[in-house]
């Protein structure tokens, strides 16, 4: 019997349209959010917000506990953590997530007890750094084997940890080959805005990762032309380094708060006096999109951040970074994937 080539054309469309679709996706900028941690794992419901929210992927950040920056104790997946936290809530986080259609990127961090900043984590002596980079390991592969069971798009190295890397690179080569030998989705590490030139291993990673708090503008309410200005100046010297390793530019983190001079200082997330000023936080994020998001060096970005378990009853979230409940969250409904 013969088939007609309408038929014929047909039935090679049908075949091939998974892959298709498949690869449109992967060829979207990652318009990600990251998940704050929640007490319980999130529910159906909590994560068709996010879904609803137009993004396509979502950061969920386990964290270690270190009591002291110079010590090499490090803490992870306790009774005491919230569910968010641990190694049994991340998993179930995750599958609920890619139950609906998100992909995911798994971001580990480290919160030390005194409050220090964790790019300042240093130990005392090599035995320490010896002590303190096998925890790392430990913590860092238990999660990357989860990332694998469930195939997640992308998994985060570290985050912050400026000091560490500059001074023990070799351990993160290291750390990085034997990452890739029980994980085969796309790598990143998350340095920030000031220090990632500082970074020796990005040729080994698949994308660039940079907390992208860079100061925008002195203004109290920055106007989308000012901060339109001001990415097209930063963006200049972000192409150059992509370029550089002819690698993508992933923003591992952004984001702005709803309060007056927010593009001045938007790593600041101490509590503050400032009036709230969503139009402020609207402009910037607005500005920063239009600039950078559909450029060839640059791959996306995680806006910092959402509350699986948001109060809209509640002024505590007011003056923070989420979107949640402002104007710029209608925005981003409008901005997400189409």
């Amino acid at each position: 019997m013969k088939i007609s080539r309408f038929y014929l054309f047909f039935f090679l469309f049908l075949n091939n349209l998974p892959f298709a679709i498949a690869q449109d996706k992967a060829s979207q900028p990652i318009n990600g959010i990251s998940m704050v941690a929640s007490r319980m794992t999130i529910d159906d419901q909590q994560a068709k917000a996010l879904k609803q929210l137009g993004s396509n992927y979502i950061a969920v950040m386990p964290y270690a506990f270190m009591p002291e920056k110079q010590g090499p104790e490090l803490i992870f997946d306790t009774k005491r953590q919230w569910s968010g936290e641990t190694l049994a809530g991340i998993e179930s986080d995750v599958q609920m997530l890619q139950n609906q259609g998100l992909s995911v990127m798994i971001k580990p961090h480290i919160w030390v007890g005194s409050g220090a900043f964790t790019g300042t984590i240093s130990m005392r002596s090599d035995k320490d750094w010896i002590r303190f980079e096998a925890n790392y390991k430990a913590y860092i592969l238990a999660f990357a084997k989860i990332a694998e069971r469930h195939k997640v798009s992308l998994f985060c190295i570290g985050t912050e940890l400026q000091e560490f890397v500059s001074q023990r690179s070799a351990f993160w080569c290291e750390l990085i080959e034997e990452i890739r030998r029980i994980y085969s989705g796309k790598l990143t590490y998350a340095e920030n805005w000031d220090t990632y030139e500082d970074v020796l291993f990005w040729d080994s990673l698949d994308f660039i990762g940079i907390d992208a708090y860079f100061p925008i503008s002195e203004a109290r309410t920055p106007t989308l032309k000012q901060v339109n200005l001001a990415w097209r100046g930063l963006a200049k010297g972000l192409k150059s380094f992509s370029d550089s390793y002819n690698t993508k530019i992933l923003f591992t983190e952004y984001g702005y708060r709803s309060i007056d001079f927010s593009g001045r200082e938007p790593w600041e997330f101490s509590k503050s006096t400032a009036r709230f000023n969503e139009v402020a936080q609207l402009n910037l994020l607005k500005g920063l999109h239009e600039s950078v998001w559909d450029e060839n060096w640059f791959a996306g970005g995680f806006l910092w951040k959402w509350f699986p378990n948001f109060d809209s009853n509640s002024k505590r979230y007011q003056k923070r970074f989420t979107v949640q409940g402002k104007i710029s969250e209608t925005y981003l409904q409008s901005f997400g994937v189409d």
